[in-house]
C-alpha cells in the first residue's frame, strides 16, 4: 500500500508541471485561496487570457480546422465558448443574454475574436460583482435543452463556466498543436524558461 502511494505521489510530482504548462501558467497557488470568490475571478481571468490568446494566434486559414469529421472546427469551438460565456454569465447577472448570434454559426476569425472577447469582458463583469457572500446565493438556471430550470447556485454557475472555457482551451491547445502552434499558456511558461 505504501509502496502504490509513493508510485502515485512520484507520478503527480513528475506529471503536474506539464500539465500545468498545458493549462495555465499561473499554477494553483496563485489561483486558489480560501476566498471562493476570489479563486473564482483569478480563475476565469487566466482561462480569459488563455482563451483570447489562443484564439487571436490561430491563424485565420486554420479557423476551418477539425481534427475528424465528427468534431467542431477550431472556430465551432470559439463561437461555442462564446455562446456559453453569454449564456451562464446572463443567467447569474439575471438579465437578457447580450448575445447577438449563434456564434458557433460564424466563421469569420475577426468576428468570432471581438465575440469572444466581448464574452469575456461581460463575464468579467459577472466575476468581478462575485462576492463570498454572494457566492452561495440561490439561483435558478435555466436548462435551455428541456425550458425547466434547476436550482443551484450563483458560485456553481460561474465555475461551471470556468471548467467549460478550461475544456475548450484543452481541445484548442490540442488543434493548435495539430497544426503545428504553441498554446499561449505553454509558450509562456517557455518564455520564463528562457
Amino acid at each position: 500500500m505504501l509502496r502504490m502511494l509513493m508510485l502515485a505521489f512520484v507520478f503527480a510530482y513528475v506529471t503536474l508541471p506539464a500539465a500545468s504548462a498545458q493549462t495555465t501558467d499561473a499554477g494553483y497557488p496563485v489561483e486558489l485561496s480560501p476566498s471562493l470568490a476570489a479563486s473564482a475571478k483569478a480563475m476565469h481571468a487566466m482561462i480569459h487570457r488563455n482563451l483570447s490568446e489562443a484564439a487571436e494566434n490561430m491563424p485565420a486559414d486554420e479557423y476551418a480546422f477539425r481534427p475528424t469529421p465528427q468534431v467542431r472546427t477550431f472556430g465551432q469551438i470559439i463561437g461555442h465558448v462564446v455562446d456559453a460565456n453569454f449564456f451562464f454569465c446572463s443567467q447569474v447577472a439575471r438579465e437578457k443574454s447580450p448575445a447577438t448570434a449563434d456564434y458557433e454559426q460564424i466563421t469569420d476569425k475577426v468576428a468570432l475574436v471581438k465575440a469572444l472577447n466581448d464574452s469575456l469582458v461581460y463575464c468579467d463583469r459577472v466575476y468581478a460583482a462575485t462576492t463570498d457572500a454572494n457566492f452561495i446565493q440561490p439561483l435558478q438556471i435555466v436548462n435551455v435543452v428541456v425550458t425547466v430550470s434547476t436550482n443551484t447556485l450563483r458560485g456553481a454557475i460561474l465555475l461551471y463556466n470556468i471548467a467549460h472555457n478550461n475544456e475548450h482551451y484543452g481541445n484548442m491547445a490540442v488543434y493548435m498543436r495539430l497544426k503545428g502552434h504553441i498554446p499561449p499558456s505553454t509558450a509562456r511558461v517557455q518564455q520564463r524558461k528562457n
